[in-house]
């Protein structure tokens, strides 16, 4: 398995360590709910070193990312982020991401770890006649993910930006320990807090140097478990789960970083056919109401009839209740609809509910 350049940071926190597609990656330290809490409450450093960094570069950078995402990559000036997708010829998901860019036709994309080949073999396959560079240097990244209320107090000593003044979905080049890193307003778990990129090849002084700032605030090191029901809990997508190459964009209910206007884009025509037509199926949040937790691949019943599968499902730390997604008919789709979660064998009852499930209170 892979390592990150963080594994032994970890290891030696009490990181236990499972295998992520193809990652020796730690899922939880203290406990789930636990290091949940703490990111709601207070913060919480992720280890996201697996994800993919892929440049693109060139005169035509700018007009192949146009072409290849459906979000308007013209918005964006040194140094914004932008979340997007890519998209197939149906306007479903090849991945979703972040586009970065770093100056004019120079652009960083954030993928996903499990979709970094996939996603590279994707866009140069598209490249045709596009005067562009496209590397993959996912390798050469590490990532850390620092999140939470207290995010801000912790980090802010270790660096000489000034962080307030990076509002969401900007970036700022800074350095932490001695170490020049890119410091981003954007994150996966609902809450304020900011992403960390550095080329070091001693990232570990820039992780351990913010779990000790951050040893008075109660800063926890956070495994993939309770990223996940964090993520989930602020309704934010995963690949392989609620989206993927069988939904489409406005199935997914992301139907507003879909820019129309902005000319010709890969899935374009079919994501306005639909949007003309009206989407078959969408996304929706449920909540049980008996007792039990929805898990991926649970089949949803309506009035008896067996009509999807949950997507996500998990027990909500912060709200202590189990909740999931699932795509419905849009017939069943209307808040308070009642549902049926089989839960080994049992149909437990639900109900669907507005999204997302949690929204951090803006101070």
């Amino acid at each position: 398995m892979k390592k990150t350049r963080l594994f032994e940071c970890q290891k030696s926190l009490g990181g236990k360590m499972i295998e992520f597609f193809g990652w020796s990656m730690p899922v939880e330290f203290k406990g789930i709910i636990d290091e949940h809490m703490a990111v709601r409450k207070k913060a919480g450093l992720f280890d996201v070193s697996h994800m993919g960094e892929i440049y693109v570069k060139g005169p035509e950078a700018l007009e192949f990312l146009q072409y290849l995402t459906p979000n308007d990559v013209s918005r964006l000036f040194p140094i914004k982020a932008q979340y997007t997708a890519l998209t197939t010829e149906k306007g479903t998901f090849v991945d979703d991401l972040l586009i970065y860019c770093f100056g004019e036709n120079d652009y960083l994309l954030v993928v996903n770890a499990a979709n970094i080949e996939k996603d590279y073999e994707w866009i140069l396959s598209h490249k045709r006649e596009f005067n562009v560079w496209i590397e993959n240097e996912s390798d050469d990244y590490t990532q850390m993910a620092l999140q939470g209320p207290k995010a801000l107090e912790i980090l802010q000593p270790l660096t000489e930006l000034r962080l307030e003044e990076i509002k969401m979905f900007s970036a700022g080049w800074g350095s932490i320990a001695g170490e020049k890193v890119l410091i981003s307003r954007t994150g996966y778990t609902g809450e304020d807090g900011f992403e960390i990129y550095t080329l070091s090849l001693k990232p570990e002084r820039i992780y351990n140097l913010i779990m000790k700032s951050g040893e008075s605030f109660g800063l926890l090191p956070i495994g993939l478990g309770a990223r996940d029901t964090l993520r989930l809990e602020a309704t934010l997508m995963l690949y392989g789960n609620d989206i993927d190459e069988t939904t489409t964009v406005l199935e997914a209910s992301l139907g507003w970083l879909v820019k129309f206007k902005k000319g010709e884009f890969l899935g374009g025509k079919a994501l306005l056919k639909q949007k003309k037509k009206g989407v078959n199926k969408k996304i929706v949040g449920f909540e049980i109401i008996g007792r039990g937790i929805a898990r991926s691949h649970y089949p949803v019943f309506v009035q008896g009839e067996k009509l999807s599968e949950v997507t996500s499902g998990t027990f909500s730390p912060y709200l202590k209740k189990s909740i999931g997604l699932t795509y419905l008919p849009v017939g069943h789709t209307e808040v308070g609809t009642e549902i049926a979660i089989d839960i080994r064998g049992k149909l437990i009852p639900a109900k669907i509910i507005s999204l997302p499930f949690y929204k951090r209170e803006k101070s």
